[in-house]
């Protein structure tokens, strides 16, 4: 029997996320929404793809959990966009029900499940299924660095003319303005960038990545990232169904390492089939851990307006 993949969410990134994982061919993918028809329909279109693309796994659509029954891995992309005329502590605490209800219904029928969360704000939200889910804390993690070290890999390889595939970007922190990156940690083909690019371009670059995010939203005007989110989400499904012990920065709790406790923040992790399996703790700066405090006081503030912390 394959192994089963829940995405909740059936919206741009939700049903990205499925169609990458689907391609693979080695897990069964299951797309649940509470929109009637939306889940089915896409699930649907994704498997008449398999004889083009070439998978034969199972996609279903569902607006019931029950058919997500023993998944092995759930992501959860529901919740929903900022409105004109939403504070950004309305937007939360809307998306802190969704998450919360979400996460409720898959720990009653998927008890031995790894939990991926999307929804944004991603590091309280998070944190929000951790709490909500009771897991130990390897099963339960944020996608966040993962899209933010592919957005500054691709810069950084547009700039320099290289391939993606020989930069290698260090990320921490979390998801949006308090993200840390790292430049000396940052390489190419081994050799850190702070020794192949001026410090004026690496901070451009920084930056762009920072805003990677916003950038998308001001040219689709309508919309938001989905391509690339939906594929970080696919790469933390494929690294722990696999056993990859692959290092990808995720949202994680963190029980001490770099002077935190009990607080959801990313960091480079290993991934494997039990889920978080390490913590990789990087030696800092005194400005690089500055950066990162003020990052983890960020969630503490989305936090404390949960009620949370």
């Amino acid at each position: 029997m394959r192994p089963k993949v829940t995405v909740v969410g059936a919206g741009n990134v939700g049903a990205t996320c499925a169609e990458r994982v689907a391609e693979k061919g080695y897990a069964d993918v299951v797309l649940v929404d509470i929109v009637e028809g939306l889940p089915q329909g896409k699930a649907l279109d994704l498997l008449q793809s398999g004889p083009i693309v070439g998978f034969d796994t199972s996609v279903t659509g569902s607006n019931s959990y029950e058919a997500t029954d023993h998944s092995d891995i759930v992501v959860i992309t529901s919740g929903v966009a900022r409105k004109p005329g939403m504070s950004r502590d309305d937007l939360l605490l809307t998306n802190k029900k969704i998450v919360q209800a979400v996460t409720e219904s898959v720990v009653r029928v998927s008890p031995d499940c790894i939990i991926i969360v999307v929804t944004n704000p991603l590091d309280a939200m998070t944190q929000l299924a951790l709490h909500a889910s009771r897991f130990p804390k390897h099963r339960v993690m944020g996608q966040s660095g993962v899209l933010d070290s592919a957005r500054f890999r691709t810069f950084v390889a547009a700039e320099m003319g290289v391939s993606v595939h020989d930069v290698y970007a260090c990320v921490l922190g979390g998801h949006g303005d308090t993200m840390v990156l790292l430049p000396r940690y940052s390489t190419v083909g081994g050799v850190p960038i702070t020794e192949l690019l001026p410090k004026s371009t690496i901070d451009r670059l920084v930056a762009r990545t920072v805003n990677g995010g916003g950038e998308i939203v001001a040219l689709l005007k309508t919309g938001s990232a989905f391509y690339a989110p939906g594929a970080a989400a696919a790469q933390m499904v494929d690294a722990m169904l696999m056993d990859r012990k692959k290092i990808l920065p995720c949202a994680t709790l963190l029980e001490g390492e770099y002077g935190m406790t009990g607080l959801v923040v990313g960091v480079p992790v290993r991934l494997g089939r039990k889920g978080v399996e390490q913590v990789i703790e990087l030696k800092l700066t005194a400005e690089e851990s500055a950066a990162l405090r003020r990052s983890g006081d960020a969630v503490k503030e989305l936090l404390s307006v949960m009620k949370l912390n």
